[in-house]
């Protein structure tokens, strides 16, 4: 059982901008697993941080609940331009995640927002609850806990669901439908096809290809990550995502490219490259849980 204390001492934690973002992270992590309005009130108070990462990462824990109660919070974020793209996206996406209709005409308002990733999020998020709408509910459960902002499409077939990822003709939720596909597939062939995605489309679509492989961890995609992660005109919202995949996949050549970018001149990739090494840590030790907030504070061996 977890008191009203300890959810407090981890959103202190969280909140703190004097405590190393590793360990800001895993608190936030933490409180997504406890969830809760006590939860979900610590990570809101945190949007007033300096770091995009940090709060585009809250945005995502916000969206992964599903709890209503974090809807008001997050239609602040995406209607405040003072936030960073990133932040704003992440905001727009949580939206669809949680799945309540209600928030259809926002999504559907800031659509065509200025801001070409807020307003690709926002298109995505409206066709994802429109779809759960025409079928009753969420996708059935797959091989990852994750909320997506697209159910997997239906074709099984590789290299079928390789030509609709990268068919820039085809509607962008179509595209995202055979990334999920292609990430439930698993596997090199199915790896490699998501990697030839990091060259082609938005950058939003090129972000979250970081993602769904980090999500794979398919040490194929290791050299596509890396050059990706290198590529100093790519949008950092890309490069983030490419770090935090080379994280997760946790090889040594992953932790040769996270150090060379360790001091980057771009802060979002710089802090995401952080991060990822913490979870290189985390992922080549022994330690079974990441979101350790409570085994930190009830004095565990973590």
């Amino acid at each position: 059982m977890v008191t009203e204390q300890e959810v407090d001492a981890i959103g202190q934690t969280l909140v703190d901008p004097k405590q190393p973002l590793q360990a800001r992270f895993r608190a936030l992590f933490t409180l997504r697993g406890l969830g809760g309005p006590g939860a979900i009130a610590w990570i809101s108070q945190a949007f007033g941080d300096d770091s995009a990462l940090l709060k585009h990462e809250l945005a995502y824990c916000l969206g992964q609940m599903q709890d209503a109660r974090a809807i008001p919070v997050l239609v602040d974020v995406l209607q405040d331009t003072r936030q960073e793209p990133m932040v704003r996206h992440e905001a727009g996406e949580a939206l669809g995640a949680i799945g309540d209709p209600e928030v259809l005409e926002i999504l559907k308002q800031y659509s065509s927002d200025p801001v070409i990733e807020v307003a690709e999020t926002c298109q995505l998020a409206v066709r994802r609850l429109e779809w759960l709408q025409q079928h009753g509910g969420e996708p059935a459960a797959g091989p990852y806990l994750s909320v997506d902002p697209a159910p997997p499409a239906e074709e099984r077939d590789v290299g079928r669901l390789r030509e609709a990822l990268l068919d820039e003709s085809r509607p962008l939720f179509e595209r995202y439908r055979a990334m999920f596909a292609l990430r439930n597939a698993g596997g090199e062939e199915a790896a490699l096809a998501l990697a030839e995605g990091l060259h082609c489309g938005s950058a939003l679509f090129r972000h979250e290809v970081g993602y769904v492989l980090g999500q794979l961890q398919h040490e194929a995609a290791v050299p596509q990550l890396a050059a990706a992660l290198a590529r100093c005109a790519e949008n950092p919202m890309v490069r983030h995502e490419c770090a935090e995949a080379l994280g997760a996949i946790a090889r040594p050549a992953c932790l040769a490219a996270l150090q060379a970018h360790a001091d980057d001149p771009e802060r979002v990739v710089r802090e995401s490259c952080e991060v990822a090494l913490d979870m290189y840590k985390h992922e080549t030790g022994r330690a079974f849980q990441y979101a350790d907030g409570l085994e930190q504070l009830r004095g565990a061996p973590s």
